[in-house]
């Protein structure tokens, strides 16, 4: 296994630690609950079908967060948020995956990549963006930390209360998602990148 070492927006493999259910084995209700074919591919999906009534909902919570953007924070931003919090819970494989769709929604590949290479104190472009990233980072280091100054800087650089709901909810799920994730295996490099180097 080839581990990564250095966070990156390029596609990661994850090896989990705990044998992930065969596709074949798949109960109705395990494989109705991974919901569509990517997360059927997936190792990590096929792990956490194991409780399928958890998987469904956080499945779904994820899919409401990243992707209902009808009147609050654009995709951009709450990818951005995601990244942040992967980025300071050291989830390489899950700042991969949101610093991507963060760079793709919003065309800012250098200030993603800023963020990674130096973390939530970087300088990323924007005081919007800097606030989102110092608000990620403050819900994963210590969620009662988080309160009036984060909110009203994130006020101040021009989000609304919708927005600012968006980017907590993208940071809590995260920090969250996260800590599963780290717990349940690692990233690697996929072989078609170690052959290239």
């Amino acid at each position: 296994m080839t581990r990564p070492e250095t966070f990156t927006q390029d596609s990661l493999g994850w090896v989990p630690w705990v044998e992930p259910v065969e596709r074949e084995d798949l109960t109705a209700e395990q494989d109705a609950a991974l919901l569509d074919d990517f997360r059927r591919a997936s190792p990590y999906f096929r792990l956490l079908a194991r409780d399928p009534h958890a998987l469904r909902t956080r499945t779904l919570t994820d899919q409401d967060i990243f992707f209902n953007t009808e009147g609050g924070a654009g995709r951009a931003e709450r990818e951005l948020a995601a990244t942040a919090t992967s980025r300071t819970n050291g989830c390489i494989y899950c700042a991969s995956v949101h610093s991507a769709a963060a760079t793709r929604e919003s065309g800012r590949h250098d200030d993603v990549q800023r963020l990674l290479d130096e973390g939530v104190g970087a300088e990323l472009g924007s005081e919007a963006w800097n606030a989102i990233a110092e608000a990620a980072d403050v819900l994963t280091h210590l969620p009662l930390d988080f309160g009036p100054a984060q909110i009203e800087r994130l006020r101040a650089a021009g989000l609304s209360d919708a927005e600012i709901v968006d980017v907590i909810n993208g940071a809590a799920f995260f920090n969250w998602a996260n800590r599963l994730m780290l717990s349940l295996g690692e990233p690697e490099v996929p072989a078609r990148k170690k052959s290239r180097s």
